[in-house]
């Protein structure tokens, strides 16, 4: 029997964050989710009067296709995949977290699906031409991210995800905007950074449920050759099934000019993937009331509330300096009282301290709640 809480989110992913219309088509990507919550996808694409297609995938066949691809393999896949993704109006991508270190051992491969794959498929045609939403699906393994129980993580999922005023997080992100769209200079302090940019003309992009679940992010992107500086990231992040701790950046003229983690040559392996893996492609301020802590999950770390990323690699089209990679690697920093503090600076005013806006015309991105 259905969960009625994977048709609610269904529900929210078809209606909401797809806007999905009659006679419209959209691909449902399932890796690793229970049949069941594909089948409220489907039941609510069809509901909308929509068309599903759906590409039941997992993390094992995945480990599968990457240690054997050669380019030649990779332009044979991700052809099908991109003429398919060609014919879609929308892109539900959900997926199971079962184990992340699957891709650990594959090396160099992973980078190779990265250029090969990843980029012609997924930056190249999902990000510019499908409306497209990407969330997880609550896992045993999710809840041990997260030091909870497995129960205890489910509900939590469901209430971060479902139970929140997107509308009105949207608002008053656009009423945040008008004075956004106007910075130039940007200046970040926290233990072990110092860093300058500009995101003049840039503009800022409000995401409240359209393209992630949770939600709770308004980025922009610096323009490519003006950060300076330092940056120390202080939450882990997985890449290529390696947990990176401890990542640290030095820039200049806006290139990564030397890094450091637990491991520095995988790190500097992932940045010399190709030119655009040293440039920043997104800086983002996060501000879900309801994620609080690190748990070594992209699309859940990168809102918490208080907190910044920094992303080495590709910039989105909707807000573009110019810099293209098969790397988008949202990295992030907390900068509430018990992580450290910090700064933030726009054309010399400070914006935020300790995580908490304290500029006038960003107050109203201080979410007390869900709503």
């Amino acid at each position: 029997m259905s969960d009625q809480r994977e048709q609610k989110l269904a529900r929210l992913l078809v209606t909401y964050s797809v806007d999905l219309k009659k006679g419209e088509s959209c691909l449902i990507n399932a890796v690793d989710v229970p049949v069941s919550m594909a089948e409220a996808l489907i039941r609510e694409v069809y509901a909308a009067g929509g068309y599903p297609v759906v590409n039941v995938w997992s993390q094992r066949l995945e480990r599968a296709m990457t240690e054997g691809a050669t380019k030649e393999s990779l332009d044979v896949w991700a052809g099908v995949d991109t003429y398919r993704m060609k014919k879609m109006d929308a892109f539900i991508g959900i997926r199971g977290i079962a184990n992340v270190r699957e891709l650990a051992t594959v090396g160099e491969k992973a980078n190779l699906v990265s250029t090969y794959y990843n980029t012609p498929v997924h930056m190249k045609t999902r990000l510019p031409h499908t409306r497209w939403v990407v969330l997880r699906y609550p896992t045993e393994t999710m809840a041990m991210q997260a030091s909870q129980g497995t129960v205890e993580f489910e509900e939590y999922f469901y209430r971060v995800c479902c139970d929140v005023d997107y509308k009105k997080m949207a608002e008053a992100m656009e009423k945040a905007k008008t004075y956004l769209d106007s910075v130039d200079k940007v200046h970040i302090v926290a233990p072990g950074t110092d860093l300058t940019f500009s995101v003049k003309g840039m503009g800022f992009i409000p995401c409240a449920g359209k393209m992630n679940i949770p939600d709770g992010e308004i980025y922009s992107c610096p323009i490519k050759d003006s950060v300076n500086g330092k940056i120390r990231y202080n939450c882990n992040s997985t890449y290529h099934g390696h947990c990176f701790s401890d990542i640290s950046f030095q820039f200049k003229d806006g290139k990564i000019i030397e890094a450091h983690s637990d491991d520095d040559v995988l790190l500097n392996q992932v940045l010399d993937l190709d030119e655009g893996a040293r440039y920043i492609g997104e800086f983002a301020l996060g501000c879900n009331p309801q994620v609080l802590h690190p748990m070594d999950n992209t699309l859940f770390d990168e809102k918490i509330s208080g907190s910044i990323h920094f992303t080495p690699g590709n910039a989105y089209d909707d807000c573009d300096n110019g810099n293209k990679s098969s790397v988008h690697w949202d990295l992030v920093q907390i900068q509430r009282k018990e992580y450290g503090g910090g700064e933030m600076w726009f054309d010399n005013e400070l914006v935020r301290k300790d995580g908490v806006f304290v500029h006038p015309q960003l107050q109203c991105l201080n979410f007390t709640d869900g709503n």
